[in-house]
């Protein structure tokens, strides 16, 4: 196939012909034609051994998180099960942190995950002969090296789970039960396998063409190299800057080109590509995958949720605010998000934000017998004002509590994806900084279930138990905290008594930014707590709260929790890096004790999310 144009050959087709002559010996053309060397099959030989190896690994969560979700109760009974789920679980909430290079690594699961897909790629790479041709200047096998060739496909193979892993409705979430803002993490990490595959593609053709001695003749006449490091430019672009340090310094200006730098990688990859084989299948795979994603998600947005939305925002203190939405279409699970595109606020209007979920839907009322109950569903946000969008919503309050805007909702996603918390006979929820009211929906809908199944009677008799920890700055948590639960209770028919739910809120104001976590021994545990001061809940309280001054103890909270033996325990986790860390050890620790069956719960579940303070 030649390439002699600036631009696609004609006639563009689908595919290029396999069609191949082969003028060397019999013996060389054999040689040349091997498995792991023949340019005309590369890319079913490499091109489909990455697709099926990333359909393999998608597979394996797949069955787990299936597996989990349809287990009978009778099932969870059994010891070995309990074990089986526990090694699991272990491998992955067990982070490690270097603290040399101030760096956390992810768990042993997605390491795991991360360091198969690396012996797979320099596997493919350096295993098979040779790296290049044999050729002399009367001899040629070929102009394409053959670590060139099993790269490149490699990569482009590559760019369909690329797109599909960097958005919100996704089929690989939807199948593995793995949220999208932690498939994030692997759409960053393929990002570097194709940047790695594609420089690794690249040099041996120039290395080739130098010897050659027509370099720059094949820069000047041909599609293929401009087009490549046309490709490669923004590829290199958006994998540099998508490191966090990088990222976070300069987010609203990555956050801008992001698209258009995509746009011209893939629009050049396109090009490059130049219908080779099949290498346009795989475009059309992925453009058939973002396209289904997006359009499902624009569905959502427009057709189900509509756009006469509105939302009313109000501040309840000086750290946050209330963003309601009345809504009568909408369930949602504790801990899920939506993004929200508010369509008054200028260039913000541009983009949809995250927002945390902080209020139960809609429920048929157990003091009603089960009939709907008169209140209609709202999403309810507490936001956290710092900059960008929130501090727009902000100066919006502040000039004209209760203003309404219009918004268009997308979501919701992520949450608990297997049992809910409330399936397990201890509960545990911690939410610090601006990722407080994320604790609310959790109780919520734990009262909501007691009322189910012991109507009359509260959880205290029944034995199951929750224990809430919010830590923040506001010193005026308690009064909005506790106008949202009498809100519910009432709207509900519910008794206004917490019987089972123990709140203990943290006042961190003065304290500093830091946290508590023992993960010592219990002398300096009890060391950290004499420095937490208890205080009255406010006098026209209606709720019983623990108000303490100070830092709490996230890690012998959860020990705490999952020491005790014969009961389960589902634990809810949102705030920033240092609080999750402390949360998933101490959950890595309990399932080591049921892998050891030593005294302990019997099993242990925990969902983080990660909350800046």
């Amino acid at each position: 196939m030649e390439h002699g144009d600036r631009w696609l050959t004609l006639p563009v087709m689908l595919h290029s012909s396999r069609a191949d002559t082969c003028t060397l010996t019999p013996e060389q053309c054999a040689y040349r034609s091997g498995y792991w060397r023949y340019w005309y099959q590369a890319d079913l030989v490499y091109g489909l051994s990455t697709t099926y190896f990333f359909l393999a690994a998608i597979g394996v969560c797949l069955i787990g998180f299936w597996l989990l979700k349809l287990a009978p109760a009778s099932l969870w009974g059994q010891a070995w099960w309990q074990k089986l789920v526990g090694l699991f679980r272990f491998a992955s909430y067990r982070r490690y942190e270097l603290k040399a290079l101030r760096w956390q690594t992810p768990s042993i699961a997605v390491l795991f995950l991360l360091g198969s897909g690396a012996v797979f790629f320099f596997a493919m790479t350096l295993g098979p002969k040779p790296y290049y041709w044999q050729n002399t200047r009367t001899l040629s096998y070929g102009n394409s090296p053959p670590i060139a060739t099993r790269t490149g496909w490699m990569a482009l193979a590559c760019t369909p789970f690329l797109l599909i892993l960097g958005t919100k409705a996704n089929m690989i979430a939807s199948l593995t039960g793995v949220s999208h803002e932690r498939l994030i993490v692997f759409h960053n990490w393929v990002a570097w396998a194709m940047l790695v595959l594609a420089l690794i593609h690249t040099f041996p053709f120039i290395v080739h063409h130098i010897w050659k001695g027509d370099m720059v003749m094949q820069w000047n006449t041909g599609l293929v190299y401009w087009s490549g490091i046309a490709a490669l430019i923004p590829q290199a672009y958006l994998t540099f800057m998508s490191l966090p340090y990088i990222r976070n310094a300069y987010y609203e200006f990555f956050k801008a080109t992001h698209y258009i730098a995509a746009i011209a990688f893939l629009f050049f990859f396109f090009l490059h590509c130049e219908y080779r084989l099949t290498s346009w299948d795989y475009f059309i795979a992925a453009g058939a995958l973002y396209a289904a994603s997006w359009l499902y998600s624009q569905i959502r947005t427009f057709l189900k949720h509509g756009i006469s939305l509105r939302a009313t925002i109000v501040p309840v203190s000086d750290h946050a605010l209330k963003v309601t939405i009345p809504i009568s279409n909408l369930t949602w699970q504790p801990g899920e998000h939506v993004f929200l595109r508010f369509l008054t606020l200028g260039a913000h209007a541009l983009t949809a934000h995250p927002f945390t979920i902080c209020s139960s839907p809609n429920a048929p009322s157990p003091a009603d017998g089960g009939k709907e109950s008169s209140s209609s569903s709202a999403l309810v946000f507490y936001v956290q004002p710092r900059g960008g969008i929130s501090a727009r919503l902000a100066s919006m309050a502040a000039k004209r509590p209760g203003v309404s805007v219009p918004v268009l909702i997308d979501g919701p996603y992520g949450g608990v994806r297997t049992r809910p918390l409330h399936a397990y006979d201890r509960g545990l929820v911690v939410a610090c900084g601006a990722g407080a009211g994320f604790s609310l929906p959790f109780v919520m809908n734990w009262l909501l279930d007691v009322a189910r199944r012991s109507p009359g009677c509260g959880d205290g008799e029944s034995g199951r138990r929750m224990r809430v920890v919010v830590s923040t700055r506001d010193a005026r948590i308690v009064e909005w905290y506790e106008t949202a639960l009498v809100e519910f209770l009432e709207a509900n028919r519910l008794p206004l008594t917490l019987d089972g739910v123990e709140i203990l809120v943290y006042l961190t104001s003065g304290a500093g930014p830091g946290l508590q976590s023992s993960g010592q021994d219990s002398e300096q545990s009890e060391e950290k707590h004499v420095s937490v001061a208890e205080r009255s809940a406010p006098a026209a309280a209606k709720l019983p709260f623990k108000i303490f001054e100070g830092r709490p103890d996230i890690s012998a909270a959860v020990r705490d929790a999952t020491l005790e033996s014969g009961v389960s325990v589902g634990i809810a986790v949102c705030g920033p890096a240092g609080v999750l860390k402390a949360a998933q050890d101490e959950a890595a620790a309990a399932q080591l004790r049921i892998l050891g069956s030593k005294i302990g719960s019997k099993e242990v579940y925990l969902h983080s999310e990660c909350f800046s303070w």
